[in-house]
């Protein structure tokens, strides 16, 4: 079968009007901001959305912060990342959070909802846990972590959860 030159122009010119658009939207999905859209549906008891699409593109910075807290109050490092807690108000707080921390330690954790609230972003999670300190049952809970724009970066400046 043969091809005339205009089956050649329209294939090129399909082709490229074809990853014109591709790179459009690529332009115009780094430009949007972490969620792209939440589900209509919402939880309930907790008022969450059922589900939320996050932008491919997003700035990550934020999540490993709070990623690597969880992490860091999950192995029983709670004492240690709240320190600069016990020297101002929170210190109640604090000392509640630590002692509910080890009772109910998390065992899995994922990201069900962003908020920005600008200087502020509060991200909300629905973790596993333990229910009793034997290990021998589990719940699931929503938690929330805010996390404030420093010179030094973000910084964990508030956590949030419900034993």
């Amino acid at each position: 079968m043969q091809f005339s030159r205009s089956h050649l122009a329209i294939a090129l010119g399909s082709s490229g009007l074809l990853v014109l658009v591709f790179l459009g939207y690529l332009y115009w999905l780094s430009s949007q901001g972490p969620v792209l859209a939440r589900s209509n549906e919402r939880d309930t008891l907790t008022q969450m959305p059922v589900s939320i699409t996050m932008n491919p593109f997003r700035d990550r910075t934020i999540e490993r912060t709070a990623n690597s807290f969880i992490a860091a109050m999950r192995d029983g490092n709670c004492r240690q990342l709240l320190a600069v807690w016990e020297k101002d108000y929170r210190r109640k707080r604090a000392d509640f959070l630590c002692n509910s921390e080890a009772q109910h330690p998390l065992i899995s954790w994922n990201l069900v909802d962003w908020e920005d609230a600008p200087p502020l972003v509060i991200l909300h999670y629905k973790g596993q846990r333990y229910s009793t300190p034997s290990q021998d049952a589990t719940y699931k809970d929503l938690f929330s972590i805010t996390e404030e724009k420093k010179d030094s970066g973000w910084t964990v400046t508030k956590y949030d959860a419900f034993y």
